[in-house]
């Protein structure tokens, strides 16, 4: 990835411009408009977030995250912001399109633009 270092992950390819991106399925390849997708699973041995540098000592935050559709997923953020600017409200205000909500079982990339409220909890 020109990203980052190593291969280039889900969240690059979501994150990285808005348009179209190709997806294979099939044997045919579609273009898809990300600004329609909802989220996209990874797979559960994939957690891309925690190749970020400082994911280890990055503050978690459990929220339950309430999308367009009326489903409401709960699980975990890791926010990248030094102390005293890693509230929820910091991490709502980052720039990223889709962003990483860690499951019990698989990691979540949702479209911002999918959200309507964020609610700080416990599990």
């Amino acid at each position: 990835s020109h990203l980052n270092t190593g291969p280039e992950r889900v969240g690059d390819v979501m994150n990285l411009e808005s348009g179209f991106f190709p997806f294979e399925t099939g044997g045919r390849t579609m273009l898809i408009n990300r600004a329609h997708v909802l989220k996209v699973t990874l797979p559960p041995q994939l957690i891309e977030a925690q190749l970020d540098a400082g994911y280890d000592v990055a503050t978690r935050r459990t929220v339950r995250v309430l999308l367009t559709t009326g489903e409401a997923v709960t699980g975990n953020v890791v926010v990248f912001r030094p102390p005293g600017r890693d509230r929820l409200s910091d991490y709502a205000h980052i720039e990223e399109q889709f962003r990483y909500v860690e499951l019990e079982e698989r990691t979540l990339l949702i479209n911002s633009a999918h959200i309507v409220a964020f609610t700080e909890g416990t599990n």
